[in-house]
């Protein structure tokens, strides 16, 4: 596994299901050209950028790089990494037909090829054997113990806690989850949800 300190951006869901293979890290994706339109995605891509940096891997086809330069133009240069794969062409086994351009995209290429792509890109980036161990990660069920989903005020506990971190209202649950693993452990959450601003008594 390579653990990668900023945020890997890619288009689609497929392109993060190859990733989580190899990388340990937060990876958020665009939707395609959804992220045009997606407001809250695209400020919390502008506070990762600020705290975490960015590192962005796209397909080598026009659509990908219409992507890259629309996250490049959306938050300082200084704060992106770029990863480039190959032009290498072919037909994903989940497709009926290749692309337009017939290239193969993220999802489509070996982890040996992303990796290259991921270790040239300048992003920082370090070896382990292994993703954080499960006793460690945050889950949903730690979201519902801890009021941020399931009771009444589970909205205003979220609040809370995003304001606390300097993270985006109107960013959704899941999006959220995935961001505190990124930023701490299960234990540093616990401590966290004890303070008074967070826990609102």
């Amino acid at each position: 596994m390579i653990k990668v300190k900023e945020a890997v951006i890619v288009e689609g869901k497929y392109d993060k299901i190859k990733l989580s293979n190899l990388i340990d890290g937060l990876i958020i994706t665009t939707e395609g050209f959804g992220i045009f339109k997606d407001k809250e995605k695209q400020a919390l891509i502008r506070h990762l950028a600020q705290t975490r940096g960015l590192l962005i891997l796209t397909d080598s086809d026009g659509a990908g790089f219409v992507i890259r330069n629309f996250l490049k133009g959306a938050v300082p240069k200084d704060r992106i990494k770029h990863a480039y794969i190959p032009d290498i062409y072919g037909k994903e086994k989940r497709k009926a037909a290749p692309s337009k351009e017939g290239k193969l995209g993220v999802e489509g290429l070996s982890e040996e090829i992303l990796r290259q792509a991921i270790m040239r890109s300048g992003a920082e980036c370090t070896v382990n054997e292994g993703k954080r161990p499960a006793a460690q990660e945050i889950t949903k069920a730690d979201l519902y113990a801890y009021g941020l989903t399931g009771c009444s005020n589970a909205a205003e506990n979220r609040d809370r806690l995003k304001k606390k971190l300097g993270l985006p209202e109107r960013m959704t649950t899941n999006s959220l989850l995935g961001v505190l693993n990124f930023m701490m452990t299960k234990q540093e959450l616990e401590e966290l949800m004890e303070q008074r601003e967070v826990t609102g008594e």
